[in-house]
């Protein structure tokens, strides 16, 4: 059965991707860490995570995009109830202090006739004000203090895990816009 805790969630201080593990004879394999994932821990071991996840860390607009496979068997009842808690992360991701994390949530169906979807279904489009709410927001495994993560976030990856096949997550700042 796939679980989050075989989905690596490196948060990157330009861009991450989740990596579906294989469930190989019951041992959890070796994580196999991308530069971003690498950069990531080192700035978290640099700054600690009070400062890596605090809301003026890295300011300035970031997009987190999470695509989906489901699992063949999972209904569409199902597939619906996990985009309803997804999108509901919107209200339900707060500090502390209850100030709110995420700025907004996008989500939609893939129907790009372009042949390029990885067989991806699901894509969710979330909008953060810093990398430190980004960082506070996605928590484990790179963040595991709980003080310092989102317990929303986490409570709904436990729950989304077993309808999941795969899960691709890309984050970038906005580094540039351009407009007609």
């Amino acid at each position: 059965m796939l679980t989050f805790s075989r989905l690596l969630t490196f948060p990157l201080v330009a861009a991450s991707l989740w990596v579906v593990l294989p469930d190989i004879a019951h041992a959890d394999p070796a994580p196999v860490l991308d530069e971003a994932a690498l950069s990531a821990q080192s700035v978290l071991a640099t700054v600690g995570a009070a400062r890596f996840t605090a809301p003026d860390f890295q300011p300035g607009t970031l997009r987190h995009m999470v695509m989906f496979r489901f699992r063949p068997e999972v209904t569409a009842a199902l597939r619906n109830e996990v985009t309803k808690r997804f999108l509901a992360l919107a209200s339900l991701s707060r500090r502390a202090d209850g100030k709110p994390v995420v700025v907004s949530i996008e989500a939609g169906p893939q129907n790009s006739g372009e042949n390029s979807d990885l067989g991806l279904q699901e894509g969710y489009l979330v909008t953060f004000r810093s990398e430190g709410d980004r960082n506070f927001y996605v928590g484990r495994p790179v963040v595991t203090d709980a003080r310092y993560f989102d317990a929303a976030h986490d409570a709904f990856k436990t729950f989304a895990g077993p309808y999941l096949e795969k899960v691709v997550v890309f984050d970038f700042p906005v580094s540039a816009v351009n407009k007609p």
